[in-house]
């Protein structure tokens, strides 16, 4: 371990702003109340027994997505709090929206007397639920990074934001689909095991696919504009969002053989997905290892600190050989410092010190200071 060197000068530790705190607050109010109007509209529509099994078989995909996303999210960790916001934005807010939306489209529909035609039917699920529903969880991803834009850095920060929101609209989606499939079969029958195959096997990912297109195009907004300008980001990340949302809701009607066309087109958009957040999360390491060869330069971490912090296998190993010595607590912490600090420098080179990146910058160079006392006793690595 290297001594704490005295050549960056070190500011006290950051405090978010009133505004910002008053806003998440009224934000989690705004949502919890949300969400119980939700649960209501549920209870009533399914009744008590079938959403409660809805319950437990809706949490089977929300669990496995949820873990993906902690992979996706494992580099350089997203604030707890946001990320709770984006999971119930996705599971009231964004069902709110849908569900207002579907109500007033059903009743112009009634009025036109088109209420359950092919017409109406294949509007709502290939025109309207795609364009309502990618605006609405595309909104929160925004207004996260209308508020948390010093910790948004970028499109993996988009996909993972994206990502907790789309599952948790699907999962409320989710609850419906499971409960009315409950319902119909009077239990645990063939339409709720078709249903559950189609929604938490086959497609537990669509939503999250979608949506990300979204977080992609916000996150670059994040590195090269504002609030304002964010929205036409917003705007440009829907198209491919509402096309491709589109295009699988509109399979059922075109589709001859519904399980082919999900092997041979879904499956490998899937597969490039997968690929392009990799890249991406490549891209988060290389940044790292960039950044902190910069403070390697004047003493604040050695060349093979720098080699360790900025590669998965690196990270492994000396956390690892720091539990071994009874301090792997401590280097976790030490390890997610580090990268928090080559974010705040890439915030500072980009030119988005105006955002309060300096601030950042100093108060994560002191607590890696406190971490270097707390890791005193560490012997070198070999």
């Amino acid at each position: 371990m290297v001594e704490q060197p005295g050549q960056v000068p070190i500011t006290r530790p950051v405090r978010r702003g009133t505004a910002t705190v008053v806003l998440a607050s009224l934000g989690f109010i705004v949502l919890s109340i949300v969400i119980l109007l939700v649960a209501w509209y549920l209870l009533v529509v399914l009744g008590p027994t079938a959403l409660l099994v809805a319950l437990v078989l809706a949490t089977i995909p929300l669990v496995g997505v949820l873990l993906f996303i902690r992979w996706i999210d494992r580099w350089e960790p997203e604030p707890r709090g946001a990320l709770l916001f984006a999971l119930l934005w996705g599971a009231g807010a964004s069902v709110l929206i849908a569900l207002i939306f579907s109500g007033v489209t059903q009743h112009y529909q009634a009025l036109a007397g088109l209420t359950g035609s092919g017409v109406a039917s294949f509007f709502e699920t290939v025109v309207q639920a795609p364009i309502v529903e990618e605006s609405a969880k595309g909104l929160g991803i925004l207004l996260i990074l209308w508020v948390m834009r010093r910790t948004f850095d970028g499109p993996v920060d988009g996909v993972v934001y994206a990502a907790t929101i789309a599952v948790g609209f699907a999962f409320t989606e989710n609850l419906q689909y499971f409960g009315l499939a409950i319902k119909q079969d009077g239990g645990l029958g063939g339409d709720v095991a078709q249903t559950f195959l189609l929604r938490a096997i086959l497609s537990p990912f669509a939503h999250v696919m979608f949506t990300a297109c979204t977080g992609v195009l916000l996150g670059l907004a994040a590195r090269r504009t504002g609030r304002v300008g964010a929205i036409g980001y917003f705007v440009l990340g829907l198209l491919p969002a509402v096309v491709l949302h589109a295009f699988w809701n509109s399979a059922s009607y075109w589709a001859t053989d519904w399980f082919r066309y999900y092997f041979v087109v879904q499956v490998p958009l899937f597969v490039l997905a997968i690929a392009g957040i990799t890249t991406l999360r490549r891209h988060e390491q290389r940044l790292t290892h960039a950044r902190l060869s910069e403070y390697a330069a004047v003493g604040w971490f050695t060349e093979s600190e720098v080699n360790l912090l900025s590669t998965a296998a690196g990270r492994q190993r000396a956390i690892g050989w720091a539990a071994r010595h009874g301090l792997g607590r401590p280097y976790r912490v030490f390890v997610q410092n580090a990268t928090r600090l080559a974010f705040a420098r890439e915030r500072l080179v980009t030119g988005r010190g105006g955002i309060g990146a300096s601030l950042d910058e100093g108060a994560t160079l002191a607590a890696i200071g406190d971490d270097r006392r707390a890791l005193a006793a560490l012997p070198a690595l070999h």
